[in-house]
């Protein structure tokens, strides 16, 4: 089972789905729904539709390269079926999946690390720009308040005298 990629937005296209157009050179294109057909005939540029995969790889919002991606690279050439190699590979499969999905994880957050650290940025010079807003503390009369009084060694000697 061969399964193609999307020309417009590079998803999965499955045996049977989607739509295939030949050009008159022979250039053949594979869509994965009507959406991407359409815009493909309105001679949209996936690379600026916001929605898709070249859109996301290009403005770092998507890894773009990582060794578990050689995996699902397109191979031209027919393998010879090998029993022990299929069996591995389908074991494989889940532990890579795994860790793809470790490490997509891993550069969102790495990604949004960034809006983070400006939005704080953005807070702080809009909590100093806007700072006479905020309502001032009130304290409260019940409260005692110590009073440090600095007496001289005269004055104390001259208590003690006169008892």
């Amino acid at each position: 089972m061969r399964l193609e990629k999307c020309w417009f937005c590079s998803s999965t296209v499955y045996p049977g789905n989607g739509i295939q157009f030949v050009r008159n050179d022979a250039k053949i294109f594979r869509f994965c729904r009507s959406k991407c057909h359409k815009n493909f005939k309105m001679k949209r540029n996936p690379r600026k539709v916001k929605w898709t995969k070249a859109y996301r790889c290009l403005h770092g919002k998507d890894m773009t390269q990582d060794s578990t991606f050689e995996f699902e690279r397109k191979r031209n050439r027919p393998e010879r079926y090998d029993r022990n190699v299929t069996e591995q590979t389908l074991k494989a499969i889940p532990l890579i999946t795994k860790i793809r999905h470790e490490r997509q994880k891993k550069h969102i957050t790495e990604r949004q690390k960034q809006g983070k650290t400006k939005q704080r940025e953005r807070d702080a010079k809009e909590l100093e720009q806007d700072i006479q807003m905020l309502p001032k503390k009130v304290t409260l009369s019940t409260q005692k308040t110590k009073v440090v009084v600095k007496v001289s060694q005269q004055q104390t000697e001259e208590n003690l005298m006169e008892e």
